[in-house]
């Protein structure tokens, strides 16, 4: 199973970066896929989630408006566009999959992380 994340870097505020996941080694379209991101010292956070089709997505607060998930299945490819960047997204970006199976294992994959800095 990997979960390849790619697309952080250096940006300014008021900048774009649009984050990609490339998954392998499972069933992606049965998943659940998320970005998460995590602050020096803090917990990781969710930051958007996506359904396994695509038909449903969720943010947090802090994203709402400026964040968009997408998926694109046939490409195994989870998607996090992130536009008007603030300092305050400065973070490490971690894509995850998720997936309870009908017997109630769980089965939860992360990548590797991307890290993305916002700052002038």
């Amino acid at each position: 199973v990997q979960l390849v994340e790619s697309g952080g870097g250096l940006v300014q505020p008021g900048g774009s970066l649009r984050l990609s996941c490339a998954a392998s080694g499972f069933t992606f379209s049965s998943y659940t896929m998320s970005w998460y991101r995590q602050f020096p010292g803090r917990e990781r956070e969710l930051v958007a989630g996506i359904t396994s089709a695509g038909g449903s997505t969720d943010y947090a607060d802090s994203v709402k408006g400026r964040f968009t998930i997408s998926r694109d299945n046939a490409k195994k490819t989870v998607y996090l566009q992130m536009n008007s960047l603030k300092p305050e997204d400065t973070a490490v970006y971690y894509c995850n999959a998720d997936l309870i199976e009908v017997d109630a294992t769980r089965r939860r994959y992360w990548g590797q992380g991307t890290p993305v800095s916002v700052s002038s």
